[in-house]
């Protein structure tokens, strides 16, 4: 089992689960920000963040079988967008990447060509930063959350919007049930924006959502600072949520 991790030092790595085994490092010269494989983990994609006099990219390497025969060149460079691409992830079949960051603009790209194919209507889209992205379970698909204090559910093949989750918070992380049509949204005002203390002030809270009918239907609260991450146990029945 292999997993990649990307990083603020300039790379991101390829790690044996089972030993702990440093694999490969795929070396850029700017920090490495987002990871995600392919299914049939045979390509892996990497965002890469902008630095000095360079613009954000996304990488796409090609994850050999055999540690030794790796190689650090990047089959395909996606370039164009403005601004920090916090999330790549691959769209259904491995046929595109999907990317949104700083822009505030989601886009799909073609995998073969490195073409960009559909981006998100400027009038319904997010009006700020995209700060995370959770693909369904099925691929078919995905949430994206931002600090307009919304998060918005896109069709993965058409790039359609299909509902819009309004909260009273920057979203910093969203997730969604592999079970249940709960759509799950965390965030919270930055510290230096609350005055006090009272986790109550910064809106810490995990918000669930109906999907179908997007309205509100209960939290968890608990944390004394924003809600940076979200994750379901994958068998649906568990909720996890960090700083």
């Amino acid at each position: 089992m292999t997993l990649i991790t990307g990083s603020a030092d300039q790379t991101a790595k390829l790690w044996n689960v089972e030993t702990g085994a440093q694999l490969f490092t795929f070396n850029f010269d700017s920090p490495a920000r987002s990871v995600d494989f392919a299914v049939g983990d045979k390509l892996a994609v990497i965002t890469t963040d902008p630095f000095m006099e360079l613009n954000s990219a996304i990488h796409v390497k090609r994850i050999a079988g055999d540690p030794a025969d790796q190689s650090g060149e990047s089959v395909l460079i996606l370039k164009g967008p403005q601004g920090r691409i916090n999330r790549a992830v691959w769209g259904p079949l491995n046929r595109t990447i999907i990317s949104a960051g700083e822009d505030a603009i989601v886009r799909i790209w073609d995998t073969e060509t490195g073409k960009l194919l559909k981006e998100s209507d400027k009038e319904t889209g997010h009006k700020k930063t995209i700060t995370s992205l959770a693909k369904a379970a099925d691929g078919s698909h995905f949430l994206t959350g931002s600090l307009d204090k919304s998060a918005k559910l896109w069709d993965a093949r058409t790039l359609e919007l299909i509902k819009t989750y309004v909260t009273e918070r920057p979203v910093n992380a969203v997730t969604m049930s592999p079970l249940l049509d709960h759509v799950v949204l965390g965030g919270g005002q930055d510290a230096s924006a609350v005055t006090t203390t009272d986790h109550r002030a910064g809106k810490f809270e995990a918000k669930f959502f109906d999907k179908i009918l997007q309205e509100e239907i209960g939290g968890v609260k608990g944390h004394f600072g924003p809600i940076n991450a979200l994750a379901f146990n994958p068998d649906g029945e568990q909720d996890h949520a960090s700083l």
